[in-house]
C-alpha cells in the first residue's frame, strides 16, 4: 500500500509504526455553523480510508476532534445573542445530523478543546520551558524562529511566508510569523486558569495536545483539507515536535477543495451548498441523494479538487441506478439449486485483487469504482446463471460497502426522493449510541441521554426502554 505524503511530495509505502494497528488523527469542524461540502468531502475520504484500512485488516484508532472554543463561535453567539456553549452544542448536532445522513460511521474518540485544557497548557509550558515560546502579558506565543524546519509541510521558505501569509499583527510578536498559543481573557470571553493568567488557547495547539494525548507523540496518520496544510498543520508540527522531541505525524493526508460549477465555493459567490441545504432540497439539483453525493465525491481522486454540478451529480445518480438495477433484476431470476452451484472463485478474487491495487495506490476511489463497472458487466452477462450472478452480486456489494455504497436496498433507492438519505444508520451504530446513552444514564447525565434519543428519532429510529434493557425498531 502506498500513500501520498504531504510531507514528502511522495507516494510512499505505508509502514505503520506498530503492526497492524494504524493510529489516525484528522482536523474537525469548528463548530459555529452549518456543514458544507466540502466538509462533508473530508468527512467521506477519511471515512473511507478507513473502512479501507479496516478491510486490509488494520486495527484502525480513529480520532477527529471539534473545535469548540474559537473567534468564530463567540462572533457567531455575539450575533445570536446566545451563549457561547449553546453555539457549540446547536452545531455539534448538526454535525452529527448530517453525518448520519451520508453514512459517516462516527470516530472511535471524538475530543473538544475544552475537555482538554490540562494537556493544551501543559504542553505550552513545555514550549515555554524549551524556550520555543514566550509570554507577553496574558498571552503567549511560539517563537517560529526557534524550529528551524518551520515551513518542511508546504516547502516554503520562511521569509516567503513572512512576505505573503495572512498573519495576525500584533506588535507584542517578537516575528510577523509567530503565532498564538494561549490568549489572554477579554470581558465576557470565556476563560480557563493558566500560568500566564486565566485565558483560552490557540487554534492550533488545541489539536497538537488532543492528538499527541490520544495517539502518542509519534503516530500514523493526520489528515484533514489542503487549506489546512499552512497555518494550521504547519503550526502543528512545530509545536509538537518541539515539544515531544518526536517526529509526530508519519503520513500527512490531504484532501482537495469542493467548486461550484468550476468556481471555489464561496458565500459572496452565492454557490455555496450546506449538507442541510441539499437535504432539504434547497437550490440543489433534484437528483441530490445522500448516496449520489458520496458515490459523486468519490469519483475524483482525494487529493484533487472537485467540481459539483448539476450534470456531474446526475450522471452519479445514473450510474448507481444501473447498479441497483441489476440487484432489482436478480429477483427475477430462478431460485438457486446448490448442487448444481460452481465455483467462480477465481473470478472473483481477480476483482478483489484489482479492487484493491487502486485502494492500494493512493485511495485511488476512481479506479475502484471502475472496479465495480467491471463486475456489474459480468453480473448483467451472467443472468442465465443464477449461481454466478449470486457470487458477482455479492462480491460487488462487499466491494460497494467499503466505499460506503450499494448498502441501500434496490427498491428503495431507485424511487427515493432528492435529499433523502439511506435506509438510516447502521445497526452497529445504532447499538453505539444505545450503549453511549446507557452510560449517561449510569451517571445520571439525563440532557447526554436525551440528545442521543432525539438524535436517533430523527434519524427514523425507536427507541423502548424496559426492564431487560433497550431495544430500537425503525419507524
Amino acid at each position: 500500500m502506498k500513500i501520498f505524503n504531504t510531507l514528502t511530495n511522495q507516494k510512499e509505502e505505508f509502514i505503520p509504526l506498530s503492526a497492524g494497528q494504524v493510529g489516525m488523527y484528522v482536523c474537525g469542524v469548528t463548530v459555529y455553523d452549518e456543514c458544507h461540502l466540502g466538509h462533508a468531502r473530508s468527512a467521506i475520504v477519511f471515512d473511507v480510508i478507513r473502512r479501507y484500512l479496516q478491510y486490509r485488516g488494520y486495527r484502525v484508532k480513529y480520532v477527529k476532534n471539534f473545535t469548540d472554543v474559537d473567534e468564530k463561535i463567540l462572533n457567531r453567539a455575539a450575533k445570536e445573542s446566545i451563549p457561547w456553549n449553546q453555539v457549540t452544542e446547536k452545531y455539534v448536532e448538526a454535525y452529527y445530523r448530517d453525518m448520519n445522513r451520508l453514512g459517516v460511521a462516527n470516530p472511535d474518540i471524538e475530543p473538544r478543546a475544552t475537555d482538554h485544557m490540562p494537556e493544551i497548557i501543559d504542553m505550552i509550558q513545555s514550549l515555554v520551558d524549551k524556550g520555543h515560546a514566550y509570554q507577553v502579558d496574558h498571552d503567549v506565543f511560539y517563537a517560529v524562529s526557534t524550529f528551524a524546519p518551520y515551513g518542511q509541510l508546504g516547502r516554503r521558505k520562511l521569509e516567503d511566508m513572512q512576505a505573503g501569509a495572512r498573519v495576525e499583527v500584533d506588535a507584542r510578536k517578537r516575528d510577523p510569523m509567530d503565532f498564538a498559543l494561549w490568549k489572554g481573557a477579554k470581558p465576557g470571553e470565556p476563560a480557563w486558569e493558566s500560568p500566564w493568567g486565566p485565558g483560552r488557547p490557540g487554534w492550533h495547539i488545541e489539536c497538537s495536545a488532543m492528538s499527541v494525548h490520544h495517539l502518542g507523540g509519534v503516530f500514523d496518520i493526520h489528515g484533514g483539507g489542503k487549506d489546512l496544510i499552512f497555518p494550521h498543520h504547519e503550526n502543528e508540527i512545530a509545536q509538537s515536535c518541539a515539544a515531544t522531541g518526536q517526529a509526530f505525524s508519519r503520513y500527512w493526508v490531504h484532501n482537495g477543495f469542493v467548486t461550484i460549477d468550476e468556481e471555489k465555493m464561496s458565500k459572496s459567490l452565492g454557490n455555496f451548498f450546506t449538507v442541510r441545504e441539499i437535504f432539504e432540497k434547497s437550490n440543489c439539483p433534484e437528483t441530490v441523494t445522500a448516496e449520489t453525493l458520496r458515490y459523486f465525491l468519490l469519483t475524483t481522486h482525494y487529493r484533487s479538487d472537485v467540481n459539483f454540478s448539476n450534470q456531474a451529480v446526475s450522471e452519479a445518480k445514473a450510474a448507481l441506478d444501473n447498479l441497483y438495477g441489476l440487484f432489482q433484476r436478480l429477483k427475477e431470476l430462478a431460485p438457486l439449486n446448490v448442487r448444481e452451484s460452481r465455483s467462480i472463485q477465481p473470478r472473483l478474487d481477480q476483482f478483489a485483487v484489482a479492487f484493491e491495487e487502486a485502494m492500494d495506490d493512493d485511495f485511488n476511489t476512481p479506479n475502484a469504482l471502475s472496479v465495480l463497472f467491471d463486475l456489474a458487466r459480468d453480473l448483467n452477462a451472467s443472468k442465465d446463471d443464477p449461481e454466478k450472478a449470486a457470487q458477482l452480486a455479492g462480491i460487488l456489494k462487499k466491494l460497494g460497502g467499503i466505499l460506503g455504497l450499494l448498502e441501500n436496498h434496490p427498491e428503495r433507492f431507485l424511487h427515493m426522493e432528492a435529499g433523502q438519505g439511506d435506509d438510516g444508520i447502521s445497526a452497529e451504530q445504532i447499538q453505539e449510541y444505545i450503549d453511549q446513552r446507557l452510560i449517561a444514564r449510569q451517571n445520571k447525565d439525563w440532557s447526554e441521554s436525551d440528545r442521543i434519543r432525539d438524535l436517533l428519532t430523527e434519524q427514523g429510529i425507536i427507541l423502548e426502554d424496559s426492564a431487560q434493557g433497550t431495544t430500537w425498531r425503525r419507524n
